[in-house]
């Protein structure tokens, strides 16, 4: 997503900054109400140049406010307009009813919700309930909704689409599908979250013109890994650089019948990077993997005896692409759980985690949702109704980096914790998360600590998926990453 910045807030969060802009340092509401209509016009006017009919949907409330200010801005514009408002205006309070005052002294006409919107428009614009929305939505607004998501054009929400709890990203009974969201003055973490990504379509930000030091004092509730910490965490290598200095991976993995996740697994490490990737397989396995990339050192393992020598050759341990729970993986498993090695834990060495848990610093473990149900001893549906607290416990209960992954993929730092705002449907694909495990591991090999390897490699994994998915999202393969992967580990 262009243009995003770093820092992702709570509601509360963003209204702190509102009231530290007007309050401590002057600037009138009215004003920044009018920065967010003319950063929401200039962003439909570039996303949908040819619309000529808008029809914008008013609640009480700045986000009715901003829709009327966008009104008469889209009047001044040349646009064909008109103005439905689900609350009495003569209500209207504060810079809402300046607003509307100001639309309407210009010869505007607003009227009341009567069930309908206008068939002829080619945009429908929501600003009916913002981010404050705390109870379900119900009534005119839940029947205004179901309108607009039925309607054939395009919709853009004004901050948050109507519905979606702005921190939690929950739909509150029902919600609006838009097609673009313009959201100002702080990143909220409704709009990442939960339902969200499913409703509020492009995403599109507008800080108002509010320097960064009015918020110094308030704190992000996630942040992202933008392109400058990329470029920090990966920079150019040395002239005189060889592959030593860039650490030994091992995979282990890929029981009998399932070479595929630990082939995937060991070219992503390269591919991020590792100077040297060796794979710990079943024997039947061995000769396939170096006949199909013969870059990886591919060993054929009968059990701990042989594991034992490989793992004090390698600088990291990529445990679990497609291991299996066969007593052969229980050996391996068992051998890997004693040692001191930084390691990325995914899959089945999840599933055997979780049958004997432990705390340990030293590993990243990267569940997706199912796993982590497993893993907390929980559903699925449970670890999906609230993500954070679903990271949280995992990093306290098992250790080291956790790596919620799924729609806003999450890591757990010591502080705040990195969502990922990167990513797109098309990646729900098998053998992704192997690749990840690849990424991570061979990060880690190059000498970032746990958290940064685990944020950065799930922000390089989900941005190269975005790169293949400039070809159709539809029939993406975890393959299609790795030629991608150069390209975004190379900034």
């Amino acid at each position: 997503m262009p243009n995003l910045p770093a820092n992702i807030y709570s509601v509360a969060a963003v209204r702190e900054t509102d009231r530290t802009a007007i309050e401590d340092h002057g600037v009138p509401g009215c004003t920044l109400m009018a920065r967010a209509a003319a950063a929401a016009m200039r962003e439909v006017r570039q996303r949908f140049p040819d619309a000529r009919r808008w029809q914008i949907i008013c609640g009480a409330g700045n986000n009715g406010g901003d829709g009327y200010v966008m009104a008469r801005l889209a009047a001044h514009d040349g646009i064909v307009v008109s103005v439905l408002t689900l609350v009495d205006v003569d209500k209207l309070t504060g810079d809402a009813a300046t607003a509307w005052g100001d639309f309407t002294a210009e010869g505007g006409v607003v009227m009341p919700w009567a069930g309908d919107l206008d068939d002829q428009a080619d945009l429908l614009v929501d600003g009916i309930l913002g981010s404050g929305l705390e109870r379900e939505v119900s009534g005119d607004f839940a029947d205004a909704v179901a309108r607009i998501n039925a309607h054939p054009a395009p919709v853009v929400s004004l901050d948050i689409p109507t519905g979606i709890h702005g921190d939690t990203g929950k739909v509150l009974g029902t919600a609006v599908r838009a097609d673009m969201t313009v959201t100002f003055v702080g990143l909220k973490s409704g709009l990442f979250l939960g339902d969200a990504p499913a409703h509020c379509g492009a995403i599109r930000f507008a800080d108002l013109e509010i320097p960064e030091s009015y918020r110094s004092e308030i704190a992000p509730a996630y942040r992202c890994i933008d392109d400058l910490q990329l470029a920090a965490a990966l920079k150019p290598r040395a002239r005189g650089a060889h592959k030593g200095d860039f650490g030994h991976v091992l995979v282990i993995g890929g029981g009998q019948g399932m070479p595929g996740a630990i082939r995937l697994a060991g070219e992503a490490a390269l591919r991020a990077g590792a100077g040297r990737v060796s794979i710990a397989t079943h024997p039947s396995h061995a000769a396939i993997l170096v006949a199909t990339r013969p870059e990886l050192m591919s060993h054929g393992v009968t059990g701990a005896a042989d594991l034992a020598p490989l793992l004090e050759n390698a600088d990291v341990v990529a445990l679990g692409p497609g291991l299996g729970q066969s007593e052969w993986a229980q050996a391996l498993y068992d051998e890997v759980a004693e040692s001191p090695l930084p390691a990325v834990w995914d899959a089945d060495a999840l599933n055997l985690l979780a049958k004997t848990p432990n705390n340990a610093h030293n590993r990243v473990i990267t569940p997706h949702p199912g796993e982590a149900a497993t893993l907390l001893n929980t559903s699925t549906a449970d670890i999906q109704a609230d993500r954070p607290a679903a990271l949280a416990a995992l990093a306290e209960k098992y250790g080291g980096t956790a790596v919620l992954k799924g729609s806003g993929s999450l890591v757990s730092t010591d502080s705040t914790p990195v969502l990922c705002v990167s990513g797109n449907p098309g990646m729900a694909a098998p053998g992704m998360g192997d690749v990840l495990t690849g990424i991570v591991a061979g990060l880690l090999a190059q000498g970032l600590n746990m958290t940064d390897a685990a944020a950065i490699g799930v922000e390089a994994h989900a941005r190269a998926g975005d790169r293949a998915a400039l070809a159709g999202e539809r029939g993406m393969l975890a393959s299609d990453l790795m030629a991608e992967l150069r390209a975004v580990l190379n900034p």
